[in-house]
């Protein structure tokens, strides 16, 4: 953690201008999402093709695993419902919104930086979700932009120039925080972007376990 609040000092007396934050697992919980990839999706699947939905799981496991998270059409839920002949996935997100949830400081560490920073998230997710994902929090940030559905590519360092680009700044100017390792820490961080990766497991001590800390120090 000494390490983290040197880093933290570092950028508070550096001059950041932006803020950007990924949503899943770092605003959002997983909830939602798991709820449309790992259940209404093969339940559809198991009516569709008349089968236990225990296979149909089975089934969509695998597809999923053989494009894999390294490529952009496993995040887009169009190329999915397209791919297993589906129709239309509004009806499915919509049927998921009850399990839709924000861990609990996100509200109160948004309104306080928003006071001082401007706000953006940086996310793998399509549109189409990030639409409900964010539909409570949305009032905070100036942008939101999906590498799937805006650029058909993943969260690489072109993503995050791209973002500084049409955001005006440079990347030392940013902070990008997430909680994926290599899309929002290695790759923010190649950019030039100031990165934090958010451990809500509190495992990892030079992570943070959850977003008071950035608020507390981005303050100071």
């Amino acid at each position: 953690m000494v390490r983290l609040r040197i880093r933290m000092t570092q950028i508070v007396n550096g001059r950041i201008k932006v803020i950007s934050f990924d949503a899943e697992g770092t605003l959002v919980t997983p909830d939602f999402t798991y709820s449309i990839w790992s259940e209404a999706i093969p339940s559809l699947y198991a009516q569709k093709k008349e089968i236990e939905f225990a296979q149909a799981k089975k089934i969509i496991v695998e597809e999923y695993d053989k494009v894999s998270d390294q490529r952009p059409e496993w995040y887009d839920i169009k190329y999915w419902f397209d791919y297993l002949g589906l129709g239309s996935p509004d009806p499915v997100i919509r049927s998921c919104q009850n399990r839709l949830s924000y861990y609990p400081e996100v509200a109160e560490v948004l309104s306080s930086l928003a006071c001082k920073y401007e706000l953006i998230v940086a996310s793998g997710t399509p549109v189409e979700l990030l639409r409900y994902l964010l539909q409570d929090v949305k009032h905070y940030f100036a942008h939101v932009f999906s590498s799937t559905s805006h650029y058909r590519q993943l969260k690489n360092p072109d993503f995050y120039l791209a973002i500084c680009e049409t955001m005006a700044v440079e990347p030392s100017e940013v902070v990008h925080v997430g909680d994926n390792w290599q899309f929002d820490f290695l790759n923010a961080k190649q950019a030039g972007i100031h990165t934090f990766h958010l451990d809500r497991s509190g495992s990892n001590h030079e992570s943070l376990a959850d977003l008071t800390q950035l608020k507390s120090d981005l303050l100071a």
